[in-house]
């Protein structure tokens, strides 16, 4: 429910008044009692937007980003493993050949 701002033409009273978008507006001044309200044409609220982006996750809480950068590590790791095993054994058939050839240049 938006908030408006009324203007007493009478009194120049001027307040703010939290109503429905369906609601009338007012016409009787709450200070003289006389009925010279006019709405005034207000700025309104502004959608505020923090953060780098415009997304719900970037205002996601400290205890979700801890979990999801653990997740995060923990795929990273899974995914170097693999490639670790495959230099092992590169590294291995490297020096079984360099054994052969020390062999057979002895």
């Amino acid at each position: 429910m938006p908030t408006y701002e009324y203007l007493c033409e009478n009194c120049g009273y001027k307040f703010e008044q939290f109503q429905s978008i369906t609601a009338k507006s007012l016409r009787k001044c709450p200070k003289c009692g006389k009925k010279e309200l006019k709405r005034l044409i207000g700025m309104g609220a502004g959608v505020i937007f923090k953060g780098p982006g415009f997304y719900q996750t970037d205002y996601r809480s400290e205890s979700y980003k801890k979990a999801e950068k653990s997740e995060k590590d923990t795929s990273d790791t899974e995914r170097k493993e693999p490639e670790k095993k495959g230099e092992d054994k590169k590294s291995k058939e490297k020096t079984k050949k360099e054994k052969k050839d020390k062999k057979k240049s002895a």
